[in-house]
């Protein structure tokens, strides 16, 4: 059992003056492991405080400072990465695969930004003018609990390589990782106020952070219900807002996809971290004339995915974050079969053998048509809807007949016919037969799936201002 009983501000780890008490749950065992104290609104007014009395300083480095300072913190989380493995097992329960690319991935995104410092041209000749991309004062954002480590690097990254310090609300339910990645970002030796960061409720520090005058820029990543709110909050103070959202990605396996390949990516792109991934390819769309094939292979590959121990390397489904997220997951099967779609694998309840532990199963629909709730609704488990489609213009037609357009896969033999497709998606990004990971392609959707981009210099742009000088 361990207490978390402290925020970070200006620099240094304080007791908040919040004293309302979170528990923290092993999701894999659902065994308390420990607590942590909340800030409050006090909390996040004098985190605030400190970032604005940082920002002159921060505001007038240096390209190659804020380079240095970002290569000091890609260095601090590249050592001892087991620690951060640990963390993020124990008090999320992700999968061994995932964990290791959290934390592979949160020391390559403070990599990425200092060459995007390096080449960002800040300030630049237009017409007669001279215009200078500045940042705009203190950064707020809030992240939620399903990649901590990468969210809290990302929003640093962006804050650092834009100039402007940073007030971070990170999840609750995540308090003992961001402790870990806290005390590893101190080690960095950042100037005092440049990074805050507040453990608290959104209702309470989200929205003290979200009201407060003196935060010029909002960056929240999480629900789209919840990114509502916010931007209610921020139209009073006319602040700027960076919103990545949910989603409801398609998987278009088309008419000349080696199913070999294909089905394998396609399970993988739905369930990776467990389903619950604003990314996850939670509708599978396949050609009604191959749909026989394609539901057997999808059944076949499903249930031979190992569900269990988050510790052990052949796991690939963990366990859910919460009770109320599994609680969540099961409300949408009964919904879907209720609705009159069909399980092709999966259903309700824990899998077999499991007694404790937030463990789902993994489910996949059949029958299902675009208009269900399971195929239009953000579900974040690992729950996939199966939808036919009769050709490439319908697959086109149901792909972004959605609130969402956060990313999309397509799969297919010929390369260029998939790239062809993937020009016809409204989706900020499109993974063509299962690309890997690029940390350098900017990050963000269309439509609900939220407003602006991060990552590289399209982050960078949703950070500054800029400011044009006219002279004779």
């Amino acid at each position: 059992m361990r207490s978390i009983e402290h925020v970070y501000i200006n620099g240094e780890f304080v007791v908040p003056k919040g004293n309302e008490r979170s528990e923290l749950i092993n999701p894999a065992t659902e065994e308390k492991i420990g607590d942590v104290r909340l800030g409050n609104a006090e909390d996040a007014k004098a985190a605030v405080e400190a970032a604005k009395q940082a920002f002159p300083a921060l505001a007038a480095s240096t390209t190659q400072e804020r380079i240095d300072m970002l290569r000091s913190l890609r260095d601090v989380i590249a050592a001892r990465p087991d620690e951060l493995v640990q963390a993020m097992t124990e008090e999320y329960g992700a999968p061994a695969y995932f964990t290791e690319f959290s934390v592979q991935n949160t020391a390559s995104i403070f990599d990425v930004m200092a060459e995007t410092v390096a080449a960002y041209d800040f300030e630049r000749v237009v017409g007669k003018s001279t215009v200078r991309m500045l940042p705009r004062g203190v950064l707020a954002a809030i992240t939620p609990w399903n990649s901590n480590f990468g969210f809290i690097a990302t929003k640093l990254a962006h804050a650092i390589g834009s100039g402007s310090p940073l007030v971070i609300k990170p999840a609750e339910q995540s308090a003992f990782q961001t402790e870990v990645l806290a005390k590893r970002l101190h080690q960095a030796g950042l100037p005092a106020g440049v990074l805050n960061i507040v453990n608290g409720t959104g209702p309470v520090v989200g929205a003290a952070l979200t009201n407060d005058p003196d935060v010029a820029t909002i960056s929240f990543t999480g629900s789209t219900q919840a990114a509502k709110i916010i931007q209610h909050a921020a139209i009073d103070g006319i602040k700027r807002v960076v919103l990545e959202l949910g989603g409801k990605a398609p998987t278009i396996i088309l008419s000349d996809a080696d199913l070999e390949e294909a089905i394998p990516i396609a399970l993988m792109s739905g369930f990776a971290n467990s389903g619950q991934a604003c990314v996850a390819g939670s509708r599978i769309l396949a050609p009604r004339s191959r749909l026989v094939e394609i539901s057997e292979r999808l059944r076949i590959e499903a249930e031979r995915l190992k569900v269990g121990d988050p510790r052990d390397p052949e796991v690939r489904i963990g366990p859910l974050a919460s009770r109320a997220q599994w609680e969540r997951i099961q409300t949408y099967i009964r919904l879907g079969a209720e609705q009159g779609a069909t399980f092709l694998t999966g259903g309700t309840g824990r899998p077999a053998g499991f007694e404790k532990g937030w463990f789902a199963r993994p489910t996949i629909f059949a029958d299902v048509t675009n208009d269900m709730r399971i195929a239009r609704e953000e579900i974040f488990g690992p729950v996939l809807c199966l939808i036919a489609y009769a050709d490439e213009d319908e697959a086109v037609k149901i792909a972004n007949d959605s609130d969402y357009g956060l990313q999309a896969y397509v799969l297919g033999s010929d390369l260029h016919r998939a790239r062809q497709f993937s020009e016809r998606l409204i989706a900020g990004r499109v993974v063509v037969n299962g690309a890997p990971h690029d940390p350098r392609a900017p990050f963000g959707g269309f439509k609900q799936s939220g407003i602006g981009r991060e990552i590289g210099a399209y982050g960078l742009d949703g950070m500054l201002e800029p400011r044009a000088i006219l002279t004779p």
